[in-house]
């Protein structure tokens, strides 16, 4: 599942796209609906087991979701499947790593937050916003406005782009600084209103868990090499994060 993720955002990363031809855009195309069929055959054999054999997981609750007496459409199960299992776990993942990346060249943030475990909720939300493993949506209007002396009419396409959301300097204190205890933290790597991510609040708990169970296990951890980032445009995270690190 995880290759699969790593295929689908990383289409046009030369190490994580599938390489079944050239490199060409018609060609990350053609790997590109080869990757999203295997998550639908994944997935079709999945939902025909839950509907045969139900039981309590997320995967019963999607293949037998109604509506009106109806079960949902295959291409609505499919979406809520893909959903899940592709951005719930690759986000994370980067936030994660993100945070390791962040912490292991400021040796000073790491000591704040091992020495203060009531700052690893913070720890977390600035994770995510310094991040931002999310890079974009695009919207469009729903009434004329406007923003920032700009007029947008209904209709008009937007681009989101949430790292320069999460870096305004108006509503962030040296938003370019990685700060364990920064607050308030109004970040808006979750999305906002009616789009608001499904799975903020577990994503914040897995981290939560890991850090409490990490950091005071962990002395110190600095990069043992060069880090990067995934070539991708619209998700994407440290693909490369070597470290070195002592325990306490």
């Amino acid at each position: 599942m995880l290759k699969l993720t790593q295929e689908l955002f990383g289409a046009t990363d030369p190490d994580l796209r599938r390489r079944n031809g050239g490199d060409t855009a018609e060609t990350r195309e053609i790997d590109v609906q080869a990757t999203m069929m295997d998550f639908f055959n994944y997935f079709t054999a999945l939902t025909e087991d839950r509907r045969a054999r139900p039981r309590d997981d997320v995967a019963s609750t999607i293949a037998n979701a109604t509506i009106d007496g109806q079960l949902i459409s295959t291409f609505d199960a499919m979406s809520y499947y893909l959903i899940i299992a592709t951005a719930g776990h690759d986000t994370t993942s980067s936030s994660t790593a993100g945070a390791m990346w962040a912490l292991a060249e400021r040796p000073a943030e790491l000591a704040k937050v091992r020495a203060r475990p009531d700052l690893i909720p913070s720890l977390v939300d600035e994770s995510i916003r310094w991040t931002t493993p999310v890079r974009h949506f695009m919207r469009s209007a729903a009434s004329d406005t406007a923003l920032g002396g700009h007029a947008i009419a209904k209709g008009d396409w937007l681009m989101l782009c949430y790292p320069s959301g999460n870096r305004d300097e108006e509503v962030f204190e040296d938003p370019y600084e990685f700060r364990v205890d920064r607050s308030p933290n109004r970040h808006l790597a979750f999305g906002y209103g009616a789009h608001l991510c499904l799975g903020q609040h577990l994503a914040k708990m897995e981290m939560r868990i890991l850090w409490e169970a990490l950091l005071p296990r962990l002395k110190s951890v600095e990069l043992a090499g060069e880090a990067k980032l995934s070539e991708a445009s619209f998700v994407n995270g440290p693909k490369v994060l070597p470290m070195r690190y002592a325990l306490a």
